[in-house]
């Protein structure tokens, strides 16, 4: 299933990249930024994924945009464990990136480019981006997806 899904998500991120050049720029909620395009699945009423979204895109990364009814099925169709779960879904280069992960993150994954399906930090941490709290409170990245099934502490913050 993962060697699946690794192929056809980068298919679906080009096909947005090549759909928003064809539209002259990315639909709202994007920017044409030239980082990596970012596809990122999420329900329209939610601030937090907004934030991360802003600082994805201060990070130099291009996003896309896709409000749904429900990301249940995202999370699920991209292999995002249920104790992983968070906010929104977002594919990159053909990880999927569950949550508040910090964009240093997703820029360390695609240059070691681990044999797994992604990173996710599980729930809504307070101090992750886009939730912004400030309050000080720790909170860790997880790989998940590997070929062994194992799932690691990536980073801590």
């Amino acid at each position: 299933m993962f060697a699946k899904t690794r192929k056809a998500i980068p298919s679906l991120a080009g096909a947005a990249v090549l759909g928003a050049l064809a539209l002259g720029g990315i639909a709202s909620g994007g920017t044409a930024a030239a980082g990596p395009m970012v596809d990122v699945w999420k329900a329209a009423t939610c601030e937090c994924c907004e934030g991360w979204i802003r600082h994805m895109m201060a990070a130099g990364f291009a996003v896309k945009v896709h409000e749904v009814e429900d990301v249940e099925p995202v999370k699920e169709k991209s292999g995002v464990p249920g104790p992983l779960h968070s906010c929104h879904t977002a594919v990159v280069d053909g990880y999927v990136v569950e949550g508040h992960v910090p964009a240093g993150d997703v820029k360390r994954l695609l240059a070691e480019r681990p044999n797994a399906t992604g990173l996710s930090v599980p729930g809504m941490p307070q101090d992750a981006p886009g939730m912004d709290m400030g309050t000080g409170e720790p909170f860790q990245v997880v790989l998940f997806g590997t070929p062994d099934g194992t799932m690691r502490v990536y980073a801590s913050h």
